[in-house]
């Protein structure tokens, strides 16, 4: 069966003149309308509280409106240029039923704020401004430049993407109460207020340093006990690296990890515009550390986390992968020798080097669970 005749399938070649590239184009923006209308007919179950902060109704309103009018006009392009009208549909369906359902003049419901909320407004934007960000990039700079969009595996990655993210209300929840009863006793009310003298900048770098500190030494007991290497070998298992691979993570690990970010910004009482900027810093960087990137960023490797630098961590070849820990800060594991990054060099292949953890998403998510083979 040939690639148009089964747009669905994995690992598409996406290739203009074809209907395709309209076509999965169409699908997604038609679906990420409906998201978005559902976010403004109840706003208290489907968006997350501390993101309702950030945006305005005028601007999810235009942003749903062109939204829409993509959907629409690419569902028309891949209807005419696709033998196979599936996706076709699909983005115009899912368009037309957003249309229905109040389209971009719909107005937000009222509403009492909770935070016993879903994310999908976060999923949404988020996934609309990577996608349209990280693509064309990756496209343009290419580390691999056979590796497709739509490559093996993207579906459980696109799952991991959209959980993560609608259950981000709950991971602030489990996160705050965690260092709430934990370390209440260590954040003193002197500490905070020296903290919070400094300048933003000064607080942001403060930030920065210590959470990936934090996340440096929980990232490293993943790869060296038993039981927490069955969640993290779940990030590893990708034998693709792109802005979507990076989504790969076992919710468990998100919680604990999380858990162990949060110690250090909770008990020094950073301001918020610091932790705002961290935020997007995490946001931005955890995705494009895992692109297929090929740029070499020649000494500003050694300051900040790039693309190379945590591609040798998920190198599927034992002297790489437990190595380059950080996140953020690659000084953080030259301070304990942990950092390796030949010069010039990309790995070959990416993936565990052993006890290879299940494909699909509902497997894997009870991979940590299960009793390990004699082989594994």
């Amino acid at each position: 069966m040939n690639k148009t005749s089964n747009p669905m399938k994995e690992d598409v070649e996406l290739k203009f003149g074809k209907g395709l590239v309209s076509g999965y184009s169409s699908a997604v923006l038609g679906v990420l309308s409906i998201c978005g209308v559902l976010c403004f007919r109840f706003p208290s179950l489907l968006t997350s509280e501390q993101f309702r902060a950030v945006y305005t109704q005028d601007f999810v309103s235009d942003l749903l409106f062109w939204t829409l009018v993509a959907a629409y006009v690419l569902g028309i392009v891949s209807y005419a240029l696709n033998h196979s009208k599936v996706l076709a549909w699909i983005g115009i369906g899912t368009a037309f039923a957003a249309s229905l359902l109040g389209g971009s003049r719909i107005e937000i419901s009222p509403f009492e704020s909770t935070p016993y909320s879903l994310g999908l407004d976060w999923f949404a934007i988020s996934f609309l401004f990577s996608m349209l960000i990280f693509i064309p990039i990756e496209k343009a700079f290419a580390l691999n430049k056979d590796q497709k969009i739509l490559r093996r595996g993207w579906r459980t990655d696109l799952t991991y993407f959209f959980v993560s993210h609608l259950l981000i209300q709950f991971i602030f929840l489990w996160t705050n109460a965690f260092s709430g009863i934990a370390f209440a006793w260590a954040a003193t009310e002197g500490l905070q207020n020296s903290i919070r003298s400094l300048p933003i900048w000064a607080q942001f770098l403060v930030a920065t340093f210590l959470a990936d500190l934090f996340q440096y030494w929980s990232h490293r007991i993943y790869h060296h006990a038993g039981f927490l290497w069955k969640f993290h070998s779940i990030h590893h298992s990708s034998h693709s690296m792109d802005w979507l691979a990076g989504s790969r993570t076992h919710l468990g690990e998100v919680l604990m990890t999380r858990a162990c970010v949060m110690i250090p910004l909770y008990v020094c009482g950073f301001s918020e515009p610091a932790l705002n900027a961290y935020v997007i810093l995490v946001g931005v960087q955890a995705v494009a550390i895992h692109a297929n990137i090929g740029i070499n960023f020649g000494f500003f490797r050694y300051i900040i986390a790039t693309p190379q630098f945590h591609h040798w961590h998920h190198a599927k070849d034992a002297e790489y992968c437990d190595a380059n820990y950080a996140v953020h800060l690659p000084v953080i594991d030259m301070i304990f020798g942990t950092y390796k990054c030949p010069k010039g060099k990309w790995p070959e292949e990416y993936g565990v080097v052993s006890g290879e953890p299940p494909p699909s998403f509902l497997k894997q998510l009870m991979h940590p669970f299960r009793r390990s083979k004699p082989s594994e």
